[in-house]
């Protein structure tokens, strides 16, 4: 990433602005997987998917894995990674996309608490003032796109809540102790922790590998997809990103999520209103002042 000059602004808002992009499918690709499978082989097959994918760099960099930063990794792999991929995918077997989409804007807000209480961060008002305008902006136009969007609200919603508080942790705990390890070393070393357990559990499943229908491939195939862009390729660059930045900074991609998730729409037919051209003004301005040092 050091190509890129991650140090310059510019180049982080491209960044930011293209992982909102990436991260912006996987509610889809999700939902596609799970029309076939159920919320932990979606999950696992993830998970497995991404460490296959990461195995000749975690092996070229395993030397880097020391007494002083086995614990940081081992929190971005499990509490970073594992659990929010298994919450997600079980909260969407009863929640929608929307309210999925609304509550993962909560990251930058846990990624602000806990970096305070626990890793004794600063922030000036003004970063404040950026996330409130930003929930605001990402609540806004969620409820903008889906009039029904809390038909189906219930406790599945908490499983995204404990993934953003997660989230929260894990953005942190880069930030703070793993100064040394480049965003493709972490992302690497990380998977090599929980790849190993995604395998097993596949392994024993009650999953049958001998009936697998042409609907069943096409189900693989996304997640997959899912795994090789919205996991491995976003977390080498969202891992990177959050070296050069604040931690606020980074999580705020959530934020501009629900906005990609508009052009989405766009390609499929649907009408794009002066209203969430407003409400996604709003949301850049929250993360602009999120970044204002």
């Amino acid at each position: 990433m050091s190509k890129f000059a991650l140090q310059k602004k510019s180049w982080q808002w491209i960044t930011l602005l293209f992982l909102s992009f990436i991260w912006g499918t996987s509610f889809i690709l999700m939902k596609r997987g799970l029309e076939v499978y159920n919320n932990y082989h979606v999950a696992a097959f993830r998970i497995f998917f991404s460490f296959i994918l990461m195995v000749p760099v975690s092996i070229k960099h395993i030397n880097k894995i020391t007494r002083e930063n086995i614990k940081s990794l081992l929190v971005v792999g499990f509490i970073g990674t594992a659990f929010p991929a298994v919450l997600f995918t079980t909260a969407q077997t009863r929640i929608n996309s929307s309210l999925a989409g609304m509550l993962n804007s909560l990251t930058p807000f846990f990624t602000l608490l806990i970096g305070l209480i626990f890793y004794n961060s600063k922030v000036k008002f003004h970063n404040l003032l950026g996330i409130l305008l930003g929930m605001i902006g990402a609540i806004l136009l969620i409820l903008k796109k889906s009039t029904h969007i809390f038909e189906n609200i219930n406790y599945y919603a908490l499983f995204i809540l404990l993934a953003t508080l997660f989230y929260g942790i894990n953005v942190n705990e880069i930030k703070a102790r793993l100064h040394n390890l480049s965003g493709l070393e972490i992302t690497s070393l990380a998977m090599l922790f929980i790849g190993p357990f995604s395998a097993v559990y596949l392994l024993f499943s009650d999953f049958n590998y001998m009936k697998l229908s042409t609907e069943k491939w096409t189900s693989l195939f996304y997640i997959f997809l899912l795994a090789a862009f919205c996991s491995v390729l976003a977390l080498i660059i969202f891992n990177s990103l959050i070296k050069h930045t604040t931690a606020i900074f980074a999580a705020s991609v959530t934020y501009i999520i629900p906005a990609f998730a508009i052009f989405w729409g766009i390609f499929d037919g649907e009408t794009v209103t002066l209203w969430q051209f407003l409400w996604i003004s709003l949301i850049l301005f929250g993360v602009y002042l999120v970044n204002k040092r």
